[in-house]
């Protein structure tokens, strides 16, 4: 009898299934403490620009209105809705406020992507698998609208795995998430895909005699979610525009992001995938085909494009979890038990890690990486008010941000393969014919490039070309004519 009461009281302790809690509290605390490490990327900034250029004019852009090169070239913004967010928290808060709000997104999705787990494995088998999908997703949290957009994912694709699980169709309760998916990031298009091939985990592993019907719910809800994913002010374009970026063939390998997973040495992306292999093959893991076919696919995925590492990470634990649950041991009994209230224990967390956040960001300065800042650079250039830049595709995004329009910046799809092209072999002298064709056809009055890059050393001895300034990050070359160069060339010293 005291053993009976003990065991009940510790199933109904408030301590009890609270690891998501823990997990997002962890997570959210570890990304404000590294809160700068989120503005390592020049799109940042570009996307908070056009934000707000949306909250200013109370409309979506249609066209290009930021480079001289596409200026006026149709263009949507697939992430509006992101972009809005992050614009309003810069507006109020300055970069504070994009670092928390990717955090708080970030610590969403792993919370979240631990509730679901816990619900079929132990809570050391999540702590696992939560552990690993931190560790491949964490050079890629960074305060962009796909942050933003992963515990929308996570939500879906655990809803529709749930139901293939119940071999059952999915709730319509469902399809605002991929709508609002499609107006965050137009990695939405991944979600609709997933539709089918979930749907077929669910058919085959159903009863033959449910398995017309359940094929038809599978097949509606399809459709309804197609429908839904064109609720957003640009309609179907917005699939249409995530296709041109998947489109962009061989621009995509030039991007860190999208290029494959480099093995040259050893990384965390090698670890987890041995580590992985070595326990299925130790504990004679079993999946079913259909579920072996969407691991290998988003395996491939995140061998083909290191950006795609996130989405193994933060789904692949989903498809595995229930038939990982059969044979190595599912959830504590306890864990199934309704937990008991906990409202005020989720209220003073709330409290502390709002008074926190405050704390630590009033003795913290946020802000973007100074490598991609050409800050001393860019403000010499709108002083000479020139208007046509030939700029590294690092700076973009700043000049973006500060008004001057840039010759490309990270919008890949607007560009399009070709210019994008030309462009990174002119700047990295692939092709060093490309550079002067460029500079003559774009009619290109100074060059803002990293002072390391080839195209900038090589501006260094071109008669025609003064440099009037440089810095450890960025050098500006101006054509001048007769400007000529017989040795090293000295910055102007009337350029001030």
């Amino acid at each position: 009898m005291t053993l009976s009461v003990a065991d009940t009281a510790e199933s109904a302790s408030p301590m009890r299934g609270l690891l998501p809690l823990w997990v997002g509290i962890g997570v959210y605390a570890l990304l404000v403490l590294v809160g700068s490490r989120l503005l390592n990327d020049p799109d940042t900034l570009w996307h908070i620009t056009v934000g707000q250029w949306i909250l200013d004019h109370r409309a979506m852009p249609e066209t290009d209105v930021y480079s001289f090169t596409m200026r006026g070239q149709p263009w949507i913004s697939m992430y509006w809705v992101a972009q809005v967010l992050y614009a309003k928290a810069y507006s109020i808060f300055g970069w504070s406020g994009p670092v928390v709000l990717a955090a708080a997104a970030s610590a969403s999705t792993f919370a979240l992507l631990a509730k679901l787990l816990s619900r079929h494995l132990s809570e050391t088998t999540t702590t696992v698998f939560v552990a690993a999908a931190l560790a491949l997703t964490a050079p890629h949290l960074l305060a962009r609208p796909h942050v933003l957009a992963l515990p929308v994912m996570v939500a879906w694709v655990g809803g529709l795995i749930a139901a293939a699980d119940r071999r059952d169709a999915p709730s319509f309760w469902l399809l605002p998430l991929i709508a609002l998916w499609a107006n965050l990031h137009g990695g939405f298009v991944l979600g609709l895909m997933l539709v089918a091939p979930i749907a077929l985990d669910a058919v085959v592993s159903a009863d033959a005699a449910e398995r017309k019907s359940l094929t038809q719910r599978w097949a509606v809800f399809g459709l309804a979610a197609l429908v839904a994913a064109c609720c957003t002010p640009y309609g179907w374009n917005s699939m249409l525009a995530s296709r041109k970026i998947l489109a962009l063939g061989s621009v995509l390998p030039l991007v860190t992001e999208w290029r494959p997973v480099d093995f040259g040495s050893l990384g965390t992306f090698e670890i987890c995938l041995l580590l992985g292999m070595g326990f299925a093959l130790l504990r004679g893991i079993q999946l079913p085909p259909t579920r072996i076919l969407l691991l290998l696919g988003m395996l491939h995925m995140a061998l083909f494009q290191s950006r795609a590492t996130e989405i193994l990470a933060l789904l692949a634990p989903l498809v595995l979890a229930v038939p990982l649950a059969k044979q190595i041991g599912g959830a504590e009994a306890s864990n199934s038990n309704a937990p008991p209230p906990r409202g005020l224990l989720f209220a003073g967390v709330a409290i502390l890690l709002i008074a926190g956040t405050v704390a630590y960001a009033s003795v913290t300065r946020f802000e973007p990486n100074a490598r991609q800042s050409p800050v001393a650079a860019v403000a010499i250039l709108k002083k000479m008010n020139f208007t046509r830049v030939f700029n590294d595709y690092d700076f973009g995004g700043y000049l973006i941000a500060n008004g001057v329009a840039p010759f490309i910046d990270g919008r890949a799809e607007i560009y399009g393969e070709k210019f994008f092209i030309d462009h990174n072999n002119a700047s990295e002298l692939i092709e060093p014919d490309t550079l002067f064709r460029l500079l003559d056809e774009y009619k290109i009055e100074a060059t803002l490039m990293r002072t390391q890059s080839p195209a900038t050393k090589l501006l260094d001895h071109i008669d025609g070309w003064q440099k009037v300034y440089a810095d450890d990050i960025a050098t500006i070359h101006v054509r001048k004519a007769g400007a000529l160069h017989t040795a090293e060339p000295a910055v102007d010293p009337r350029v001030k």
